[in-house]
């Protein structure tokens, strides 16, 4: 696939091609990120809220530039937010507001990530979910083992709810990785 195929896919909701997209240019966001932030906790929040916002507004992303420099440009500007909310004293309103109206992204289909885990020996699923960062365990958790949908686990996480997709997305990505390894 094409990335141009891609984001047109993309425009009109199909999983597959928003798959595409955060493997393609993942670890081109994260190390930009991760030179910035030096830390890879925030490197690793601040790229799931690029992919999230992203995701969002694709339909308003221009094809006469690059879709990488488009993402870190929101990248760059989504860490500028939280250097600016850090070194504030003032407690504005809280910025969910923004968030009220997002963008769905269907996922009818399961992907070959979520056949892998369905298919896996539960113990050693487990052990191999154990060895995910927390945050992407708490997500697997409440997806696969709690059922929640994903307003759940956005309420639950009280995180927007692309956030909660895209953090879904790396989690599988991530543990189908670990399956495969074994």
């Amino acid at each position: 696939m094409e990335v141009k195929n891609a984001i047109e896919r993309a425009k009109k909701n199909d999983q597959i091609a928003f798959n595409y997209l955060l493997d393609k240019f993942w670890n081109s966001v994260y190390g930009f990120q991760l030179k910035r932030t030096e830390n890879e906790n925030d490197a690793e929040d601040i790229t799931i809220q690029t992919f999230s916002k992203a995701f969002d507004k694709i339909h308003t992303y221009n094809d006469r530039y690059e879709f990488l420099t488009w993402l870190i440009t929101i990248s760059k500007n989504i860490h500028i937010d939280l250097i600016r909310k850090q070194n504030s004293t003032i407690s504005g309103t809280s910025s969910n507001e923004q968030n009220d109206g997002y963008y769905t992204i269907i996922d009818e289909s399961p992907s070959p990530e979520d056949k892998l885990i369905t298919e896996q020996n539960l113990a050693k699923l487990l052990r191999d979910i154990k060895k995910l960062k927390p945050h992407y365990q708490e997500v697997i958790n409440l997806r696969y083992f709690q059922e929640f949908s994903y307003k759940e686990i956005s309420e639950s996480l009280n995180e927007p709810i692309n956030n909660v997709k895209v953090k879904l997305l790396r989690a599988k990505k991530l543990l189908a990785e670990i399956i495969t390894k074994e």
